[in-house]
């Protein structure tokens, strides 16, 4: 990893609004650039705001239309690398929580929200990758909201090269304190454990369908320490400068870097042996 400066997003964004939406990314993408960062990540499905109300012909976004492509013009203009959520459409009237990942002369990447909150059941169909994006200079994984929860993800993208993981939110209910000490609760591990920086961001204000988000940012270093936070709860930038000295610190240290001495060995076969009991509990 090489030294680069991020820039954390906290955005009001209206459900079904996506012209309104996607010129608040524009702005904030402009002002993060002139602030020095490289790349900037917005909140759980910025451009179409969140919702677990409304059906996929009313508000679905494809990764293939003309706002993705509008995504990818606007990081070349603005040489940097873009992290944006949207509702994507999705087999059987559902949709994909979606996080698109535009960089300069390269395809769109997608993530989709591989654990679906009970909230969110039967209107959110689950991903199936856990892809990590990125080149030689910083690589990443992406991972939404309830995500967060599952360490087995955050593991997984880590044994992949990953050296940041953001963790992108639409978290309503709380002040922006309250969801900062819940935050803490577990991201600080999923920093720790796995030797990663760790960014989360989070909705602002009213989405529009009886639902509010305090906004809120945070960025973890590689030691789980935090190092920089902010619960203002207004709209904003979280810009921070993640240096690879840190990450070099965690990972050249023999009893601060757990990923060597991982055992996937024993994991599979563990695993192996919870499906081989549920498979005869289930035919019992």
């Amino acid at each position: 990893m090489q030294d680069i400066r991020i820039a954390a997003a906290m955005l009001q964004t209206p459900v079904g609004r996506v012209e309104d939406n996607w010129a608040a990314i524009t702005l904030w993408t402009r002002r993060a650039r002139q602030a020095g960062a490289r790349l900037i990540c917005f909140p759980e499905m910025t451009l179409t705001g969140y919702s677990t109300r409304r059906q996929p012909p009313d508000w679905g976004v494809p990764c293939d239309g003309a706002m993705a492509q509008a995504l990818e013009q606007l990081a070349r203009q603005e040489s940097m690398t873009l992290l944006v959520g949207a509702a994507e459409p999705a087999p059987n009237d559902r949709i994909f929580a979606a996080h698109w990942v535009a960089r300069p002369g390269e395809p769109l990447g997608v993530y989709r929200k591989t654990h679906i909150a009970p909230p969110e059941i039967g209107v959110l169909a689950p991903g199936e990758g856990a892809p990590v994006f990125g080149d030689d200079t910083v690589r990443f994984g992406i991972q939404l909201c309830y995500d967060a929860h599952f360490p087995e993800l955050s593991a997984h993208m880590a044994c992949q090269g990953a050296d940041i993981l953001f963790f992108p939110h639409a978290s309503p209910r709380g002040t922006p304190q309250e969801k900062l000490q819940s935050w803490l609760r577990h991201l600080t591990a999923r920093a720790f454990d796995n030797g990663v920086f760790v960014v989360a961001c989070n909705q602002a204000g009213e989405n529009g369908e009886g639902l509010s988000f305090p906004a809120t940012a945070v960025v973890i270093g590689p030691s789980g320490d935090v190092l920089a936070q902010d619960t203002s709860g207004k709209e904003g930038l979280l810009v921070v400068d993640l240096e690879a000295a840190r990450l070099d610190h965690v990972r050249r240290h023999r009893m601060r870097y757990f990923l060597p001495n991982r055992r996937p060995d024993l994991y599979r076969s563990l695993l192996n042996d919870q499906i081989g009991a549920g498979t005869e509990q289930a035919e019992k």
